[in-house]
């Protein structure tokens, strides 16, 4: 059965949104999401009354001169969320979010995965610069160790290229690129949205000696931040709108939900709005969108205004020029920025929340720091951090266009690239390594697009000038409705085929994503 006859089954069938879909397209906020947001049946808890958890770094299983290897176990578990409640999850190693990796630059990660899942997975390095075969493409399936590769499974395209595993598959990284906030999240065909909306994400950092230099906040003081949303069943289990809950078969999501899933609960790290009790000194935080759908807007707000704002120091890869202040902060799915905060002008007890002014009701709060005495601090934050190579608009051989909206999807209204849907035996582009080109992304709506292998570097605006948010390396752009931007590209070491796609995750998995090919 392929993608097209599995839309089309669902739609003869009436259980994928064609009410909602024919009604068209809500958004959430002020227009920056396309989604629909889950209410969750059980009680909440009050904002800022848990503890911010950091996630744990996992140390290396060995090392040898160049190498360091790892070793993650995907399964079930449960974990505590909500007060009073343990929360079935699909997890890497019992965790959610998953272990933090952190790998030196240039110093060889090897990560072996293995699957006791009741379903395949794939894992991608989002941000990483890495060979095809270890970059996650979607049809590259790990399946449950066990199993008998359930390959004729429905809804599942079938790819002759595939380089599928059972049980274990180790996923290589060089490491060859600067210092950076990546994570890594499933990446399966069609369910994408389903396994990260369960708990399978988490960080992976590199780390260089020239980020070192800066003296940039460490330690304690150097914060991994996932920002998901989520809702919750009566029994405190995940509420998740899909169309198959055993996450097997049928793609998708009921109803309106075809345009994103939101929850009603915003978590850090797992932890409902948490309260972190901090120094007065400056804090590095490493802020990642996980969620499926939703847009944030961070605002700081603090007494007297003592903290300031953020200080941008980092964009999806790696740090940039010229650290830059900001107000505020739009972050979409898939996005990252480093920024530092600086609390040594807080007294002591001061309450500096973060909100999301892009929600409402409680989505419009995301944590809080509480500040304690004023500590020491040899950190610093220097105008110039890096050097950043500039891609010429000039050198570019060639501009080619994806064009991102609603179209037909196996005789329903769905997402795709072009006026196609994804389907793996189609290749839209076919990048030379080395050569720059012109990106250019036209949407409908918002869309947050997301481009594997290498960062890009953006050009404009609808022909303006980029946002100041777009400065450095980007692989995720999120895109507001009706807005044309160009980036210039470089794809560079890795020929093979990868993906670009929304990162809207109910988008990607409703056939938003495409195929290229990179060549020597």
């Amino acid at each position: 059965m392929s993608r097209r006859d599995v839309f089309r089954l669902a739609g003869a069938l009436g259980v994928v949104g064609a009410a909602g879909v024919a009604a068209g397209f809500r958004f959430a906020g002020d227009s920056a999401t396309v989604g629909a947001q889950l209410t969750s049946e059980v009680a909440l808890p009050e904002p800022f009354t848990r503890s911010l958890v950091v996630p744990a770094v996992l140390a290396p299983e060995r090392r040898d001169a160049d190498t360091d290897y790892y070793r993650i176990t995907q399964r079930r578990a449960m974990a505590q969320i909500l007060p009073g409640y343990a929360t079935p999850i699909l997890s890497y190693n019992g965790t959610f979010p998953g272990p933090t990796l952190v790998s030196a630059r240039g110093r060889r990660t090897v990560v072996t995965h293995r699957n006791e899942l009741p379903v395949p997975t794939v894992v991608h390095l989002h941000g990483g610069h890495v060979p095809h075969d270890s970059d996650g493409y979607p049809t590259d399936l790990l399946y449950p160790a066990g199993s008998d590769s359930m390959a004729d499974m429905a809804g599942m395209q079938r790819d002759s290229l595939a380089r599928t595993m059972t049980g274990e598959r180790d996923y290589e990284y060089p490491a060859r690129q600067p210092a950076a906030t990546l994570w890594y999240h499933d990446h399966r065909m069609d369910f994408t949205g389903a396994s990260v909306w369960h708990g399978l994400a988490g960080f992976h950092l590199i780390v260089d000696e020239a980020e070192n230099r800066l003296r940039l906040p460490s330690g304690e003081r150097d914060l991994p931040l996932m920002i998901t949303d989520r809702a919750f069943r009566a029994d405190g289990s995940l509420m998740y709108p899909a169309l198959d809950p055993a996450m097997m078969e049928k793609p998708g999501v009921t109803g309106k939900y075809v345009q994103g899933v939101l929850g009603d609960v915003v978590l850090v790290n797992g932890v409902p709005w948490p309260v972190h009790r901090i120094a007065g000194a400056r804090y590095r935080l490493r802020l990642l969108n996980a969620s499926n759908a939703r847009v944030y807007r961070l605002r700081i707000d603090s007494p007297g205004g003592r903290a300031g704002g953020f200080v941008q120091i980092g964009s999806d890869g790696g740090l940039l020029e010229r650290a830059q202040h900001l107000s505020a902060l739009d972050i979409a799915p898939g996005e990252r920025f480093d920024v530092v905060v600086d609390f040594s002008g807080c007294a002591p007890g001061d309450q500096v929340t973060v909100h999301n002014d892009l929600g409402s009701g409680k989505t419009a709060q995301v944590m809080r720091f509480v500040v304690g005495e004023r500590a020491d601090d040899p950190s610093m934050v220097p105008d110039a951090l890096v050097p950043i190579d500039r891609l010429d608009r000039a050198a570019a051989v060639r501009t080619r266009l994806f064009d991102f909206r609603r179209g037909d999807v196996g005789g329903m209204v769905g997402w795709t690239i072009n006026g196609r849907a994804y389907a793996v035996d189609e290749v839209i582009a076919e990048p030379k390594l080395g050569e720059v080109e012109i990106w250019r992304f036209s949407t409908d709506l918002n869309h947050p697009i997301h481009v594997h292998l290498n960062q890009f570097q953006v050009l404009s605006r609808n022909g303006n000038l980029p946002h100041a948010t777009d400065v450095g390396w980007k692989d995720t752009l999120n895109l507001a409705a009706t807005e044309v931007a160009e980036v210039a590209i470089r794809f560079t070491d890795y020929a093979g085929r990868f993906v670009l796609h929304c990162h809207n995750l109910e988008h990607e998995d409703m056939a938003m994503m495409a195929t290229f090919t990179t060549v020597q």
